[in-house]
């Protein structure tokens, strides 16, 4: 089949839907105790710490400077925003208040960044080789379920509706089919700009994770406990990843 402009943005678009496939599960728990919250949280920096480790490696792939770079970009920018959102007072998010509006926002912002790199990573793939665009479609349809699942793992704890994390959810994978659009028109253009984009998500990542999430469920659960279910988190996401790459 021919691929079109209308193909590629409603591709791109699945794979945005897809994210909010992750608070699905949230509709059969009813309420999380604090050991539940605390896992939570571990849990999803566990599957944060296998999405940075995904976009590094693939941005190694395309050039492991602009990677590198993106990385400390995508470090100094979450550093900057965080401060500034300490110091703005308070913020709602999500049905949020306080603390957890702030740290939920800051989740948020990061998964749209991510969503940036990945939009342009699914135009410039169907501007390759014929079968490539389906691939890595599917493969970041299948990816973004177990973010979406992330970002519900901190917004439904604190107190959001499951409804509207998975609309947040897919919210964050907009960029998705924006960036697809103009990454497929202008191929040559966008190609440079996407290891960069997958290192400052992946950085950005990383800094929420230790800086927000272990210490919040260690709050909760034992150090051991919290490091547990990181690792638990991580090795699935990681046997999800290659299970989809294998096909």
């Amino acid at each position: 089949m021919e691929t079109t402009l209308l193909i590629v943005v409603a591709a791109a678009m699945l794979t945005a839907i897809m994210t909010g496939v992750g608070a699905l599960p949230f509709l059969f728990v009813k309420k999380l105790g604090n050991r539940t919250m605390g896992w939570s949280n571990a849990a999803a920096g566990g599957l944060m710490l296998a999405a940075s480790h995904s976009l590094i490696a693939e941005g190694a792939t395309l050039d492991i400077t602009l990677t590198l770079v993106g990385v400390l970009v995508g470090l100094g920018a979450i550093v900057l925003a965080d401060r500034l959102l300490s110091g703005a007072g308070e913020v709602d998010v999500a049905d949020l208040h306080g603390a957890n509006a702030t740290k939920a926002l800051l989740i948020l912002g990061i998964m749209t960044a991510h969503s940036f790199a990945e939009g342009v990573g699914v135009g410039v793939s169907f501007a390759g080789s014929e079968g490539l665009g389906a691939f890595i479609t599917t493969a970041i349809a299948f990816h973004n379920v177990p973010e979406g699942l992330a970002i519900a793992l901190v917004l439904v704890p604190r107190g959001s509706p499951v409804w509207k994390a998975g609309l947040w959810a897919i919210f964050t994978s907009l960029p998705q089919p924006i960036m697809a659009a103009p990454s497929y028109l202008f191929v040559e253009t966008f190609r440079p700009f996407l290891p960069v984009g997958l290192g400052l998500a992946a950085g950005a990542m990383i800094w929420m994770v230790f800086a927000e999430l272990f210490p919040e469920a260690t709050e909760k659960v034992d150090t051991g406990s919290a490091a547990t279910a990181v690792t638990l988190a991580f090795s699935v996401m990681m046997a999800f990843q290659m299970l989809v790459l294998a096909h």
